[in-house]
């Protein structure tokens, strides 16, 4: 079966009342969303706390889940809204924390972009991939709210322009737009490490 008719099924039971059937989508995505919220909050102990807070609100408005979009796309959307509201009511900037954004698929603390990179055997190798990690890090730290959500979308999670436009709630032309300046601001920041000319990326 597909992840998405898994998905369509356990939906359709929990609207039902079953609790099982969304604890089950809690169990797959709770992970993920930890991920997600952990790059829009800083403070490492409220990450639990709003993706907590994310799966109430969905259980709660379950019923009104219409299967218009993949279920996943619609949680992603009460996530970023419910991290968005945190913040505001804590009077915090949305900032992304080192050890989120160095927090890989497992939950360890090495950086998915230096797992990729880190394929070199000497010592020299192993330090240039942590510096361009580094240096990949700070960049996405860098950005701004909108494109710092629209890279963690598009480039960690996965999704495509279509679903980072249903997320994001803006067309898909800002959607490439927000993704093209996020890659040329971490590029600009990669440059001086990769030797690379300007108008090229990694």
């Amino acid at each position: 079966m597909a992840d998405a008719d898994t998905d369509a099924l356990l939906v359709d039971r929990a609207r039902r009342g079953e609790t099982a059937a969304f604890e089950m989508l809690v169990v797959k995505y709770q992970r993920r969303i930890e991920r997600l919220i952990a790059r829009m909050v800083r403070d490492s102990d409220l990450v639990q706390d709003v993706a907590q807070e994310t799966f109430i609100r969905a259980y709660r408005a379950i019923a009104q889940f219409r299967g218009e979009s993949a279920f996943y796309t619609w949680l992603y959307r009460i996530a970023i809204n419910t991290a968005k509201k945190t913040l505001v009511e804590l009077r915090r900037d949305p900032l992304v924390s080192e050890s989120s954004l160095a927090r890989g698929e497992d939950g360890d603390e090495t950086s998915r972009v230096e797992n990729e990179l880190s394929d070199g055997e000497t010592p020299e190798a192993l330090l240039a991939s942590k510096e361009i990690a580094a240096a990949v890090n700070a960049a996405i730290e860098a950005l701004s709210e909108d494109l710092r959500q629209a890279i963690t979308l598009r480039e960690i999670e996965g999704l495509s322009y279509e679903e980072i436009s249903e997320v994001m709630n803006c067309p898909i032309g800002t959607v490439r737009s927000r993704i093209f300046r996020a890659r040329e601001a971490i590029a600009a920041r990669l440059r001086p490490l990769l030797d690379t000319r300007e108008g090229e990326r990694w």
